[in-house]
């Protein structure tokens, strides 16, 4: 399957950012430059830069143009409740840990409104850094009636909203909730950190445009090596 042209050249730009390539405060190409460079149409180009914005890897000022931010490991959690998001929540490669099948009764996330006998797809994914260090472990339960074809995609590049627009699947909303949790122990060695210790889980309710839930997902990351914000503009009139 060919990588669409915009996440190619935002994985390439992404990928220069976190590696110190582009240091901070770097000036990025203006859209109409990327254009030219890449042969891709304003609205690819627009992308690119609006989604490295997205994920706080640039920041974007009207007139002077776009630069690496400061914090090039700051995530947008915003990211996390957009249902039309096309890249992934998190930037960075995945590695699948597991892809099951599983009653819904069973799964390692709560999925209101689907009942405990019915099948759902599980995925357990790790997310690395440039650096190849794990940042964060990703649990994913969709129903299986809802996708029934779901494991036989590219699961290491699979983004779930992806997936539903490719197939014509309606989400809606999403709504994402901060559970303080403490580590376990298989989580921790995945992650390569201490037991015990206190972490944010961000855990993603997405529903249907019909109310009936999409998915149920969460995400621990190590803390000490990813920040995440909420940003807001705020003009005065």
């Amino acid at each position: 399957m060919a990588i669409p042209a915009y996440l190619r050249i935002r994985t390439e730009l992404e990928e220069q950012i976190r590696s110190g390539a582009l240091p901070p405060g770097t000036r990025l190409p203006t859209e109409a430059e990327l254009q030219e460079q890449y042969s891709v149409s304003r609205t690819t180009a627009q992308r690119v830069l609006t989604e490295l914005a997205q994920a706080g890897l640039v920041e974007r000022h009207r007139r002077r143009g776009t630069f690496v931010a400061a914090g090039a490991r700051q995530e947008n959690l915003l990211r996390l409740v957009n249902p039309t998001l096309r890249g992934p929540e998190i930037p960075g490669r995945h590695a699948v840990d597991t892809a099951t099948v599983v009653p819904a009764g069973d799964a390692d996330v709560d999925l209101p409104g689907i009942a405990a006998d019915a099948p759902v797809h599980q995925l357990r994914r790790l997310k690395f850094d440039v650096d190849d260090n794990p940042i964060a472990v990703e649990l994913s339960a969709i129903p299986f009636a809802l996708a029934p074809r779901l494991l036989e995609e590219d699961l290491e590049h699979l983004t779930v909203h992806d997936y539903f627009a490719r197939h014509g699947i309606p989400a809606a909303k999403s709504r994402v909730y901060l559970d303080p949790v403490l580590l376990d122990r298989p989580t921790a060695d995945q992650l390569r950190t201490t037991p015990g210790q206190a972490v944010i889980r961000l855990r993603r309710l997405t529903w249907l445009a019909d109310g009936g839930l999409a998915e149920a997902m969460w995400h621990i990351i190590r803390p000490d090596l990813v920040e995440f914000f909420i940003e807001q503009s705020v003009l005065s009139t």
